[in-house]
């Protein structure tokens, strides 16, 4: 079972940057597509970010397009999200989480992920 533990969240004022990491426990992960998922207070958990198993291909959700980029290193077994120009409406708690088909395309929807960390949290002031 692959685990997924999330750093780099914290408190930044609007218009500044964040990169969370998110490290896998094993080699498995590489070929897993990922993704990343933001929860607000009071809302649904919603993806932001997904990448397929070998980078090539990733989607964002119309609110982070042109901010945020995701990017893994499979050498190191790490998930990345660099999140520019942050927004207060950008506050939630981020989550990695992967899903389990081997070297499949990547996700847009919830169901479809079966590893999923902790969680960071980050927020923004405005």
């Amino acid at each position: 079972q692959v685990q997924l533990v999330e750093s780099g969240g914290g408190l930044v004022q609007a218009g500044g940057s964040l990169r969370l990491s998110c490290a896998a426990s094993t080699r498995t992960y590489s070929n897993y597509p990922m993704g990343w998922f933001r929860q607000a207070p009071g809302k649904e958990r919603e993806l932001v970010a997904a990448i397929s198993w070998d980078g090539g291909t990733t989607f964002y959700v119309d609110s982070v397009k042109g901010r945020f980029t995701i990017s893994r290193d499979n050498a190191k077994n790490v998930l990345y999200l660099q999140m520019n120009s942050l927004k207060p409406e950008d506050t939630a708690v981020y989550y990695c989480a992967a899903d389990r088909t081997y070297r499949a395309d990547l996700k847009t929807s919830q169901p479809f992920y079966d590893y999923w960390g902790q969680g960071t949290q980050v927020t923004v002031s405005s």
